[in-house]
């Protein structure tokens, strides 16, 4: 059976929460590779959009305004290449760390004008924060940062304290504005062949301080999703266990299957899982990649979206035959929903 029409919002929270909803969300979650962007100009996508909100509305997309809350102030020095670190040991962090956690951390005049959108339902909130796999990976350097769990653990303990203390913060002052509707915490915490570092790793570094922040996030009624790349498929576990209630963008090129993840963690919820590289295909791919993911919308707790930023390989004719088979699928899931 068919439902009465929803916003946006009730839209989503219908999904998240497995209960009947119209359709499925119409979702671009990371927006475009501003390559992909330049692209389509020459395309025929007009000049003048280049805002990822008047893209969103361009396209008929939900909605979705989101807000990443960086922890450096400005004085804080740039690393010397992409993935080098800026600190060795914990005397480095501390020299530095009047140069992190900048204040005020909400904007409060832009919060309540989304606030207001969000209110007639026009619009889904969320927020990013730096989880504690990702922000002491900036400080060390991607390869240091891996040595540093066993080199320099009073320093990662020392860095994720500051850090859970910092997101609560956060937290209090925007849901003083407003409530958002979801969060993600960004942790790029896996590659193509799983995770990076090891459950018990996991359980030392980071268990302690998800669970001094994720129980604030359910006081208001805030969704945690985790966004991590690569195969997540094994530790989404670890992340139910710190009470996160979902994960993205399922990323298919690493093997990750939806229909595999919500059997194996029915109570989470998911968002991504469509395989960008089928989007320059033709017709008969694309239909392919709906069909796989259908079912798995039909349960319910999924929407569908692109895996990770539409890439540039995608013309603008390309992304236009995607958006009116997502809307086919969209409505067939909703068909479903029940």
């Amino acid at each position: 059976m068919r439902h009465e029409k929803m916003t946006s919002r009730e839209r989503f929270h219908a999904v998240m929460n497995f209960q009947p909803f119209d359709r499925l969300p119409l979702v671009e979650w990371a927006s475009w590779w501003d390559k992909t962007v330049e692209r389509w100009h020459g395309e025929g996508l007009p000049l003048h959009l280049t805002d990822r909100y008047d893209l969103y509305r361009h396209f008929g997309l939900e909605m979705y305004r989101q807000a990443w809350f960086g922890l450096r102030k400005p004085e804080f020095p740039a690393p010397p290449a992409h993935g080098a670190g800026v600190i060795a040991d914990m005397n480095d962090y501390l020299r530095l760390r009047r140069y992190l956690y900048p204040e005020p951390v909400v904007d409060e005049a832009v919060w309540q004008s989304w606030a207001e959108e969000q209110h007639r339902g026009e619009a889904v909130l969320w927020f990013t924060l730096e989880g504690f796999f990702w922000f002491p990976r900036t400080l060390f350097g991607i390869e240091q940062h891996l040595y540093a769990f066993y080199d320099q653990p009073e320093a990662m303990h020392c860095i994720n304290a500051d850090l859970a203390a910092y997101m609560l913060r956060i937290i209090d002052a925007l849901c003083a504005v407003c409530r958002p509707d979801f969060m993600t915490f960004a942790e790029d915490m896996s590659y193509n062949h799983g995770p990076m570092i090891s459950k018990a790793i996991f359980d030392e570094f980071m268990l302690p301080y998800y669970r001094q922040v994720v129980p604030r996030l359910s006081e208001y009624g805030i969704l945690a999703f985790v966004d991590s790349d690569g195969d997540i498929s094994e530790p989404a576990a670890w992340f139910a266990e710190a009470g996160l209630t979902g994960v993205l963008p399922l990323e298919r090129q690493a093997g990750v299957d939806i229909a595999f993840l919500q059997e194996r963690y029915p109570a989470l919820r998911w968002l991504g899982g469509y395989d960008k590289m089928v989007m320059s295909q033709g017709e008969n791919a694309m239909r392919a990649e709906f069909e796989r993911l259908l079912p798995a919308a039909r349960r319910g707790g999924f929407i569908i979206g692109v895996d990770h930023q539409t890439p540039p390989g995608v013309s603008y004719a390309d992304y236009l035959l995607y958006l009116r088979l997502y809307r086919e699928y969209a409505l067939m899931a909703g068909a479903g929903g029940t």
